[in-house]
C-alpha cells in the first residue's frame, strides 16, 4: 500500500471534514497502518490535530500559493514511509480563487494534480434523498476529479440514514459510512477557527472516541481499497518556492499568543542550515541574545494583550535586539510590533512600539483572502522587488497607520491591487499577511 492516498472533501465548509478526517486517520492508525495527513489551503490549526491523530507531522498543500514543484516536494516528503496519505480539503471541493485551473487553491486542484480519489463528506442534517443529487453532481462536474464514495454526516436516525444511503447507492456511488448527529463530537471554535490542538482539554480521549466511532460506522476496508497511488515526479525540486531563512539563528516566538508558523517554512529554514531558537513572550522571555534575527508569527495576541503589555523583559529585550538585528512580525506579530492593541473590551495595552501603527480587536471585521506581495525593500523575505504569495486572515483592524515606510505592495488572488501594506523602520518589518512561498508567476 506504499504511496497511496485519498482526499477528504465536502460540498461546503462546516460539513464535518475535520471530524471525519480525524476519525479515519485515528481508526486506520489503530489498525496498525502508518498514516500521514495534510491540510489543503492556508490553515495553521488543522495540521496539529492531524498530527495528534496520525502520530506524524502534518503539512499544508496550497495550489494557489505554492508552485507545483513545491506541492510535489511537500507531498513526496509527507507521504514517504506512509501506507496511506490523507489530505483534508478546504471549503467546498471546487471552491477557490478565480485563477487558472490547477492554481485556484481549490481542493479539486490537488485531487487532479496528484490523481487522488475523493471521499465526499455530506452533511445530510437538513435533507434526505436530495443528497443523492448533490453527490451525483459532484461526481460528474469535473472529469479530472474522481469521487470514490461518500460519508454521511449528522444523520438524525436509522431511517434517515437508510433513506439517504439507498438514494446515493442508487446513483452508483459507494457509501463508505455514516456519522450520527452528535454535538459532543464537535471541536470547539474561536474567531480564527478551531481552538488549537495544544489547548484542547482532552484531545487524546476525543481522538480515541472518534477512532472507535469510525471502526463501528465506516467501511474501513472499502476506504483503504479506494486509495490510489499518488502521481508524483521521480525527483521533486527541493528548492522551488522555498522562503529563505531570515537568518542563521532565528529567534522564534512560540507560545499560546504566537503559534501560526507553517511546518514547511520551518523545515525549509532548517534544511538551509538555520537554527530555530524558540522563546516565549508570555513567559516574559526576550529573544535569545545569540540569535541573529527574530520572527514573531501570527497567533492570538489580542487574547493575551494584558499579559504581553506586562512582559517588560520581553518588550525591552525585543527593542534592544531590533537595534542591531532584523525583527519581523506576521499578523499577530505585526500587531505586537505596533504601539498598542485594543482588546475586545475596549482596553488599550502598550506594545513594543517598534513600528508606529496601532490595532484594535474591539470592532471586529474579517479580512480574508490570498495575497500576492511585491517587497518594497530588501529584508527577511527577500530582495527588493521579490514577489511572495501568502494569505491574510484576521479580525483586528488598524486604528492608526503610523508613518513607517510600507513593507509590501499587495494584490488579491484576482490580481486586483490592494495598495501598500505593513510597515518598515530600520531593521524592523511587519505586515498582516502570512508568507507561504516565493511567487513563481
Amino acid at each position: 500500500m506504499s504511496g497511496r492516498g485519498l482526499i477528504i472533501a465536502a460540498p461546503q465548509s462546516g460539513a464535518g471534514k475535520t471530524t471525519v478526517t480525524l476519525a479515519l486517520v485515528a481508526a486506520l492508525r489503530r489498525r496498525g497502518l502508518t498514516i500521514s495527513a495534510a491540510k489543503a489551503g492556508p490553515d495553521y490549526i488543522d495540521p496539529a490535530f492531524h498530527a495528534a491523530a496520525s502520530g506524524r507531522a502534518a503539512v499544508n498543500l496550497d495550489s494557489w500559493a505554492m508552485p507545483p514543484p513545491l506541492l510535489d516536494m511537500l507531498a513526496t516528503r509527507a507521504a514517504d514511509g506512509a501506507e496511506i496519505f490523507i489530505v483534508e480539503g478546504v471549503m467546498g471541493l471546487f471552491d477557490g480563487a478565480a485563477a487558472s485551473t490547477g492554481r485556484r487553491g481549490a481542493t479539486a486542484d490537488l485531487a487532479a494534480h496528484f490523481d487522488l480519489p475523493v471521499v465526499l463528506v455530506l452533511d445530510v442534517s437538513r435533507q434526505a434523498q436530495s443528497a443523492a443529487a448533490v453527490a451525483r453532481g459532484f461526481a460528474v462536474h469535473d472529469p479530472a476529479v474522481k469521487i470514490a464514495g461518500v460519508i454521511l454526516n449528522r444523520t438524525a436516525s436509522e431511517r434517515h440514514r437508510i433513506l439517504v444511503a439507498d438514494a446515493i447507492a442508487g446513483s452508483g456511488l459507494s457509501v463508505f459510512g455514516t456519522l450520527p448527529r452528535d454535538a459532543t463530537l464537535s471541536l470547539p471554535e474561536r474567531h480564527l477557527g478551531l481552538v488549537q490542538a495544544a489547548e484542547h482539554a482532552d484531545l487524546e480521549n476525543l481522538v480515541a472516541r472518534l477512532a472507535a466511532l469510525a471502526e463501528r460506522q465506516f467501511d474501513l476496508d472499502a476506504i483503504i481499497a479506494a486509495a490510489a497511488p499518488l502521481a508524483l515526479p521521480a525527483a521533486p525540486d527541493d528548492d522551488a518556492g522555498i522562503l529563505p531563512p531570515p537568518g542563521q539563528r532565528v529567534a522564534l516566538a512560540q507560545d499560546r499568543a504566537f503559534t501560526f508558523v507553517y511546518p514547511h517554512v520551518l523545515h525549509a529554514w532548517r534544511r538551509a542550515g538555520a537554527e530555530i531558537l524558540p522563546f516565549s513572550p508570555l513567559a516574559d522571555q526576550a529573544p535569545p541574545e545569540h540569535a541573529d534575527s527574530c520572527w514573531l508569527p501570527g497567533g492570538y495576541p489580542e487574547l493575551h494583550a494584558e499579559s504581553l503589555a506586562a512582559a517588560h523583559n520581553f518588550c525591552s529585550g525585543l527593542r534592544r535586539f531590533a537595534q542591531t538585528r532584523p525583527v519581523h512580525g506576521e499578523c499577530g506579530g505585526y500587531m505586537v510590533l505596533g504601539t498598542s492593541i485594543e482588546d475586545s473590551d475596549g482596553h488599550h495595552y502598550a506594545m513594543a512600539g517598534l513600528l508606529g501603527h496601532s490595532t484594535s480587536f474591539a470592532k471586529r471585521k474579517l479580512y480574508l483572502g490570498y495575497r500576492a506581495a511585491k517587497l518594497l525593500s530588501g529584508g527577511v523575505l527577500g530582495a527588493k522587488g521579490a514577489r511572495v504569495r501568502g494569505h491574510e486572515f484576521h479580525y483586528a483592524s488598524l486604528t492608526a497607520a503610523g508613518y513607517d515606510a510600507p513593507f509590501a505592495e499587495l494584490s488579491d488572488s484576482d490580481g486586483h491591487a490592494l495598495g501598500n501594506s505593513g510597515g518598515r523602520r530600520g531593521q524592523v518589518s511587519g505586515t498582516f499577511f502570512h508568507a507561504i512561498a516565493v511567487d513563481d508567476a
